[in-house]
């Protein structure tokens, strides 16, 4: 089986949620169902890159995370894009068999069975400023799919409207741990990033709270976007 890959690289590390400067290898499917208004990887969404991304099988894959691995069994995080709308069961699998343990980020709008075969299933459901409606029916389908699998949800958040979404979203889910980081507005990666205003909001995210007695999510930078801006494949 075919996938279509849109990056490999690493190692380097994990720059958000729970494996947080966690050393990782990065598997980018390319493909996605959604069109987020601030997508920052339109490189791995967007068809008319369809010419950039590489035709991988599960074996090809897994020698590229080997090779930049050095062999040592890391932890590989599959991202996109959304890379529930591809198979990545065999990947995971043979990765496995080598001792490599797997995390998955996606939005929640596909359910897959190859979820139970995760060390780690982040569910990402989209707030308001994105431009996208999540259907919890399958947002539900694919906390259930994952089985045994931890499993988180992460939220960006880039304003007030979005803050609340996600506060009624963790009432929704209050048994899923939840972790809120402050959107990056600066989506062009030939553009540097103001890391005062990304601070700024961080601090803004923290007061709204934190500050104000909501105790339940934890606030996260997007670490790797503090130290290399939007540069892809860091």
């Amino acid at each position: 089986m075919s996938l279509r890959i849109a990056e490999i690289f690493g190692p380097t590390i994990q720059g958000e949620g729970a494996l947080i400067g966690q050393p990782t290898v990065f598997v980018r499917a390319g493909g996605c169902d959604y069109r987020c208004s601030w997508c920052d990887s339109m490189h791995a969404v967007d068809s008319r890159y369809r010419q950039d991304w590489a035709v991988m099988d599960a074996a090809g894959i897994m020698a590229e995370v080997a090779r930049l691995s050095g062999g040592q069994p890391l932890v590989v995080s599959i991202s996109g894009g959304n890379p529930a709308i591809q198979d990545f069961g065999p990947v995971i699998a043979l990765g496995r068999g080598q001792g490599y343990r797997f995390a998955c980020e996606t939005q929640g709008s596909v359910a897959r069975d190859w979820f139970a075969d995760l060390a780690l299933l982040v569910l990402s459901p989209k707030p308001p400023s994105s431009g996208q409606e999540t259907d919890w029916a399958v947002f539900d389908a694919c906390l259930a799919a994952a089985g045994k699998a931890e499993r988180i949800m992460k939220i960006v958040v880039f304003d007030q409207n979005d803050l609340d979404w996600a506060r009624a979203t963790s009432v929704r889910y209050p048994d899923l741990p939840l972790y809120l980081q402050p959107g990056n507005p600066e989506t062009d990666p030939e553009k540097p990033v103001d890391p005062q205003a990304l601070a700024d909001r961080m601090l803004w995210l923290v007061e709204a709270t934190v500050g104000r007695g909501w105790l339940v999510p934890r606030i996260l930078p997007q670490l790797h976007v503090l130290i290399w801006g939007n540069r892809r494949g860091v």
